[in-house]
């Protein structure tokens, strides 16, 4: 077995002086390597092709994966060659000759290395090649950059993508992203999806994945479907989506930057801890997490520095760092963050009992002087009414989907009537308990989980999703002083103060935040509508998001504005926003993001439809449906004045996002297709998938945005919400 030292050894090379342009060799660059070796075409034995990524002025990371049924189980040595043409007639010397590279059986026999001293800013074209028995079998021709040198005065053309759902999906959006001339590509996360076909979100039909080793996977809906738990399964869907040809084609052509987001693990995770259960169970499992963070290094080309190979003994989250920076020129440096690692749990359990009173008439009071008027009441429930109330909650507890253990200290007098009310019906009303009057006097007011949005336990509605914002914004800024900010510290301490660092540090014209998830607002305000009063309020739409997270994002935000000149990209929503990121209290000290569509998943607008019809709650709310259908509208209400901030919103497209940034301007094309066009293989008919594009940019020594409208650039003015 190779040891860990000749791994390292492995994995590095240093590039030297230009070798002698091959002689002959013809227009084919697999006919030759020099005077007397032949190549031959082994894309078969590189399933996944190749890849590159983590370009510096001076190096790259190169990678592939070798498959050879007839070694399985051995340590497969492979060769690489760089060259400055496709044709490999300007060879690059690598370490006084070709460098041999290792593709280890532990890492399901994936090669990566890191070519150092190499030119900035120059475009290199590299391949591997395996050497079995007489026979040379040579990979694809890749084609990379490195990064411009830091004083370089230069444009940079990148673009980002993020969610790249494969269950019964086309990533017809690589088809469009392959024609671009791009410097390089950034990954936001999600690059594969943990489940075989989770209805909820992900198609039923069309090309799929079951698992090989079903035994080692988390059965979920009684079997019906999968989620990766072994260190196999994920492998197996890294290997599944590194197979489609148009994400091949991409990366063949750009190298690529990426982070992670949920999916790589687990749907909406928190550290090591899953969400699928909603609370019924502890899914903290810390060597799934492990998996899935080895599968991610073997198949991701990322610059860990020069002394990393991963370690599944190593204790998580210290397993494995994957927030770093890059600079591109003198206007570019991209900073890119891990968000999903050290964060902790969701503000509102998914588990919580809706009645649980979590702030006392009392606290509300020490904390803020007075009774805030979103206080409902509560009573204690063993005391009120001789235990009544107690008794009659503690016997619906099973039927309701509660722990009768639950019911106990103060409750709230609406989920005590809601619960009473479903206890009366049927009784001869002499046997009815009465409900609790919440005007009687004398009931103290305090902020229940059910005031927060949780209509019922062990749902994601009023927890990581459609929760009460006027409630939530007392309780979370009471619960990040109580905490001192443990209850949002998204980053963790270390790389929190990398960040910032890095961050003020910067010389850079644009600092950009590669960044995993929405940091605009995104909340609806439903009093104008059509719906039960129960329901006439104002809601955060994903509390998944930066908005479960406000007082970290104030905190952060208000650091960042004084850097200026600060651009957030962001995926995960899988939408196209475009906006400015302010203090609560001063909407003027922001920063600006734009979110990029997913590249096949389901849209926003889409999950929105599923989550809706998926809820008994919600499903039953008249007009929900409608609501959904125009959420873009509800999002930038002029009539409700929500979202002022928000100056773009496309919540039902696919597809991705290019930038150019230059001294000047950061400029970015949303590039969108239908949703159904995913659903549909375009790879033989490009010519007939069509691809929208919006443009926006923002400017040097400002924080605002403007639109292209045919040819012209009007600037949002978030007080009128409309471009002037």
């Amino acid at each position: 077995m190779l040891k860990r030292r000749e791994f390292l050894r492995a994995t590095l090379v240093t590039a030297g002086a230009l070798a002698v342009p091959a002689c002959g060799g013809g227009d084919d660059p697999i006919n030759t390597v020099d005077d007397d070796r032949e190549l031959t075409d082994g894309a078969a034995f590189f399933p996944q092709s190749i890849a590159s990524g983590d370009p510096r002025p001076d190096s790259v990371v190169l990678w592939a994966r070798v498959q050879d049924g007839e070694a399985e189980e051995a340590d497969i040595d492979l060769e690489v060659e760089v060259a400055l043409d496709a044709e490999f007639r300007q060879r690059v010397t690598l370490d006084d000759g070709q460098a041999k590279v290792k593709a280890l059986a532990r890492h399901d026999h994936c090669a990566k290395v890191k070519v150092r001293g190499l030119a900035a800013g120059t475009v290199y074209h590299y391949r591997f090649i395996y050497v079995k028995g007489d026979t040379n079998y040579v990979s694809r021709v890749g084609r990379t950059r490195t990064a411009p040198a830091p004083d370089a005065d230069v444009h940079v053309r990148f673009a980002y993508v993020s969610c790249q759902d494969y269950i019964g999906r086309y990533y017809n959006t690589y088809l469009a992203l392959a024609e671009e001339e791009l410097d390089f590509f950034v990954h936001l996360g999600d690059y594969i999806y943990e489940t075989t076909g989770d209805p909820s979100f992900q198609s039923t039909g069309g090309r799929g994945i079951t698992f090989t080793d079903e035994e080692g996977a988390i059965p979920l809906a009684d079997g019906d479907f999968h989620a990766a738990r072994s260190l196999s399964n994920y492998r197996q869907l890294y290997r599944t989506y590194r197979a489609d040809a148009n994400l091949q084609r991409v990366h063949e052509r750009f190298p690529m930057i990426a982070t992670w987001d949920d999916h790589e693990f687990s749907n909406d995770a928190y550290g090591a801890t899953a969400t699928y259960s909603d609370g019924r169970v502890d899914e903290t499992d810390v060597d799934r997490r492990k998996a899935a963070n080895q599968a991610w290094f073997e198949y991701q080309p990322v610059d860990y520095g020069e002394d990393f190979e991963y370690d599944p003994g190593a204790d998580f989250p210290g397993d494995i760092r994957i927030y770093r920076d890059f600079t591109f020129g003198r206007h570019v440096h991209l900073v890119m963050t891990d968000l999903r690692s050290y964060r902790p749990d969701h503000l509102i359990p998914e588990g919580a009992f809706p009645g649980k009173v979590v702030l006392d008439q009392a606290r509300l009071v020490d904390e803020l002087g007075d009774v805030p008027a979103v206080a409902q009441p509560y009573v204690d429930i063993e005391r009120h009414g001789d235990g009544i109330y107690a008794t009659a909650l503690a016997g619906a507890a099973q039927a309701a989907g509660y722990d009768a253990a639950d019911v106990t200290g103060n409750i709230s007098v609406a989920y005590i009537n809601q619960i009473v009310a479903r206890v009366n019906e049927g009784l001869p009303e002499d046997m009815r308990i009465p409900l609790i009057d919440p005007q009687q006097e004398g009931l103290e007011r305090g902020i229940a989980y059910l005031d927060l949005g949780k209509m019922s336990p062990h749902s994601a509605i009023g927890s990581r999703y459609f929760a009460i914002k006027d409630t939530v914004d007392v309780y979370s800024a009471i619960r990040y002083k109580e905490t001192e900010g443990a209850s949002e510290d998204v980053m963790g301490a270390e790389q929190e103060s990398w960040f910032l660092a890095v961050m003020k540090g910067s010389k850079a014209t644009w600092k950009v935040w590669g960044n995993e998830y929405c940091l605009l607002p995104l909340a609806i305000d439903l009093g104008p509508y059509n719906v039960p009063d129960a329901f006439k309020r104002r809601f955060y739409m994903n509390l998944d998001a930066w908005d479960g997270f406000r007082n970290k994002r104030n905190e952060l935000v208000e650091q960042l504005a004084e850097v200026g000149n600060v651009v957030a990209i962001t995926g995960d929503i899988h939408a196209f926003y475009a906006g400015t990121v302010g203090l609560d209290a001063d909407p003027e000290k922001k920063i600006v993001e734009f979110v990029g569509g997913a590249v096949s998943s389901g849209t926003f607008r889409e999950l929105l439809t599923s989550q809706v019809t998926g809820d008994p709650v919600l499903s039953g709310v008249p007009g929900a449906g409608l609501l959904v259908a125009g959420i873009d509208s509800v999002f930038t209400s002029t009539e409700t004045k929500i979202n002022p901030h928000l100056a773009h919103a496309n919540s039902h497209a696919n597809g991705f996002v290019v930038v150019e940034a230059s001294g000047d301007a950061f400029l970015v094309d949303m590039r969108s297709i239908e949703p159904a066009d995913v659903k549909t293989d375009y790879t033989d008919r490009r010519g007939d998938l069509k691809v929208e594009s919006k443009r926006f940019r923002t400017l040097a020594g400002e924080s605002d945005i403007y639109r292209d409208d045919g040819g012209t650039w009007k600037r949002w003015d978030a007080s009128r919400q409309r471009w002037i």
